[in-house]
């Protein structure tokens, strides 16, 4: 790997079956031996999968791994966080990753705390520095901001709340990244901005995530992806190709990390990583 420094992280979803969790288990195992620094595992809204995730977390744990959960403040009050942030610690989760998350369709009521900024004060002010926050970082601006400097403003208050770094949204032009961070350093944010890197897997998934969060699809890469929408083996050489090459970039310019939506699945992550040199144990 060109960037020797570079941790590496991947990040699943909680099965919901027991096939699901035979599968998760199998592709940890496997991403394991690239030795990343920790495995992250998401968090449903309104807490649909918090045992999902405490589940799996701790099935990781179990292996040697580290493990992050997702919190969300969707639906959550100031005793369901103490009580779930103390479970985590009590299992031997050393990071969260903390996240406002969307409100599901026909629910109102947020909870107790509006912004990933208010619960990760709360969660600074409950259980101190025991615990590396990992908060969300939107290189292509997040859909619901006024303009990019807004989204800036807010990544520096989650910082000033107490976050200790950001894993990002995926992208593919490493300029946004790159410019992203600069702003956020003249802004005063020195904490490391990981990249956020999303294999390329499914033409109509792809399309249909990237509208939905913000996340810019270049033109190019839908125009080729539309092309190779039918033709499996192509569509994933072509997006193996591509976000190795997005990986190289970021590698070369010193990112502090590379994280992975691996998605529960093995390949293409697999692949990239070996494509970018990083050798399993």
């Amino acid at each position: 790997m060109s960037n020797s420094n570079a941790e590496l992280s991947f990040e699943f979803f909680p099965p919901r079956t027991d096939k699901g969790f035979e599968n998760l288990s199998k592709v940890q195992t496997a991403l394991a031996k690239f030795n990343p620094t920790f495995f992250s595992v998401t968090y449903g809204a309104g807490g649909s999968t918090q045992e999902g995730t405490f589940d799996a977390v701790k099935s990781i744990l179990d292996t040697g791994s580290a493990a992050a959960p997702h919190l969300t403040c969707v639906g959550a009050s100031h005793d369901l966080i103490k009580t779930t942030v103390q479970q985590y610690l009590d299992v031997g989760v050393r990071r969260i990753v903390v996240l406002r998350g969307d409100l599901p369709s026909g629910m109102v009521e947020r909870g107790d705390f509006k912004y990933a900024e208010d619960l990760v004060r709360f969660i600074r002010q409950e259980f101190g520095d025991d615990l590396h926050l990992e908060v969300a970082a939107y290189p292509d601006f997040h859909p619901e901001s006024a303009n990019p400097l807004t989204d800036i403003q807010y990544l520096k208050r989650k910082f000033d709340a107490g976050a200790s770094s950001a894993i990002t949204q995926y992208f593919y032009n490493a300029d946004s990244y790159f410019a992203f961070v600069d702003e956020a350093q003249h802004m005063g944010v020195n904490a490391p901005i990981v990249p956020g890197i999303m294999p390329i897997t499914n033409y109509a998934t792809l399309v249909r995530f990237s509208d939905a969060c913000g996340a810019e699809l270049p033109r190019w890469i839908r125009s080729r992806l539309e092309q190779y929408q039918n033709d499996e083996a192509s569509l994933k050489a072509f997006g193996i190709d591509v976000v190795t090459h997005l990986c190289h970039d970021l590698l070369d310019n010193d990112v502090p990390g590379l994280h992975f939506y691996a998605l529960n699945k093995l390949d293409p992550t697999t692949q990239i990583c070996r494509n970018l040199g990083i050798i399993e144990q």
